[in-house]
């Protein structure tokens, strides 16, 4: 049986629906934040949500991921700018991915294969 990734999305401009279509189309489900300031509430929905794992959008490429991890104490990786980055960070087990803005279906996608490929899904 194979395992269902459960991703949390959280832009700060209310975005991510690109990402969401990447992680769906690699076989995850996508949990999109709705809303403005939704990078910040990253950490409370994947908690929640008991989700694999999220990735937090802001210019910074910080705020959010750095919350859930002070909060949540989750693995985190921030101020990612590429797709490999936020693969490597997936391979080194974390947990909380924070990226500057990069609403693209390929990283949604490429991050889901890569925890599929890691946790055997």
């Amino acid at each position: 049986m194979s395992k269902t990734v459960k991703v949390v999305i959280g832009d700060r401009l209310g975005k991510g629906q690109n990402v969401a279509k990447g992680v769906e189309a690699a076989g995850g489900i996508a949990i999109l934040i709705p809303g403005i300031g939704a990078d910040m509430k990253l950490g409370d929905v994947m908690h929640q949500e008991n989700a694999d794992f999220g990735i937090s959008f802001c210019g910074s490429g910080g705020a959010g991921a750095v919350t859930a991890n002070t909060k949540y104490q989750y693995p985190m990786e921030f101020g990612l700018r590429s797709v490999e980055a936020g693969v490597t960070a997936i391979q080194q087990g974390k947990k909380v991915l924070g990226f500057g803005f990069m609403d693209v279906e390929e990283l949604g996608r490429r991050l889901t294969e890569a925890y599929l490929k890691k946790h055997g899904g």
